[in-house]
């Protein structure tokens, strides 16, 4: 069952996974379909299809093929407009009950993307951890910076019809067990900033959660699990500050951790230190 207030898009159907890289190489589109049935049944509440550098021919016919085995809306993973518009003409909005498409990710350098909502009407999921400067992309080391992007993404959203409260919003997160540069703080101050203004009343806020704990050891020295209590302590963290989505996993099974917990323990230390000693923390946890 799927954690209260936590929206689910299921992130298997995705080129970069290498299990599903092998039924793309091996076009295989009936264990394509299987893993959207399973997320199905498994609780997503999206199934994201992600399909590399194939064509957009390919992606449209997957788009067909997931949505004859799911009524559930789909998340369209590209950053190529030309694969999205085909994938988004695909789409068919009464299979899926009416319920609009996400379309995953529009980034400040991307905002010609905004114009396929003419083709159909989606949620889009706003990358917030870059900014224009002068045609170029720069990356966003701090919190203002990316409570800035989100607010410019947000107004530009506005300006296509598209409503805050469709907009989803994604600050970035980063490896935890690798944060020497307090990425994991930037996220938090940014996730505090972007809940506490009136004008992004309604706004939700997505990260792919499985990006969190890839590199860390799957179990602690006591032979506990370790990936999936430090994703919980995020979220535990998280979701009080309308953090409301995650592109995650459905065979994970994410709670809310009591104030006890040593997963949260250990997040709610990273975000007191700096530098290396965030890393040595983790570590320590793990240990």
């Amino acid at each position: 069952m799927p954690l209260l207030g936590l929206t689910i898009i299921g992130e298997s159907i995705n080129a970069s996974v290498p299990s599903t890289h092998k039924l793309y190489e091996a076009n295989d589109l009936a264990g394509l379909k299987e893993l959207a049935r399973s997320q199905d049944q498994g609780g997503a509440a999206y199934i994201d299809v992600n399909v590399g550098q194939r064509s957009a021919e390919f992606f449209a016919e997957l788009v067909r093929q997931v949505q004859s085995v799911t009524a559930k809306p789909l998340s369209i993973d590209t950053p190529d407009p030309a694969m999205a518009e085909a994938a988004l003409k695909a789409y068919d909005l009464n299979r899926a009950g009416g319920q609009l498409p996400v379309l995953n990710s529009i980034s400040p350098l991307r905002m010609q993307m905004f114009g396929l909502n003419k083709i159909v009407p989606f949620r889009p999921i706003l990358l917030v951890t870059e900014r224009n400067a002068n045609g170029v992309s720069q990356p966003n080391h701090t919190a203002d910076q990316t409570y800035a992007s989100a607010k410019q993404m947000v107004a530009e959203a506005a300006k296509h019809g598209i409503p805050v409260s469709d907009c989803i919003l994604d600050p970035g997160i980063a490896p935890i067990g690798a944060d020497s540069e307090s990425q994991f703080k930037r996220l938090m101050t940014s996730i505090q900033m972007i809940h506490d203004d009136p004008a992004l009343k309604g706004v939700h806020m997505s990260v792919g959660l499985s990006n969190f704990s890839v590199m860390l050891p799957p179990k602690r020295g006591d032979g506990s699990p370790t990936k999936g209590p430090l994703e919980s302590a995020f979220l535990t963290l998280a979701m009080p500050l309308g953090l409301d989505h995650v592109i995650g996993s459905v065979k994970r099974k994410y709670e809310l951790l009591p104030p006890e917990h040593p997963a949260l323990r250990c997040l709610t230390d990273c975000l007191q230190l700096e530098g290396f000693d965030v890393i040595m923390r983790v570590q320590e946890y793990y240990a």
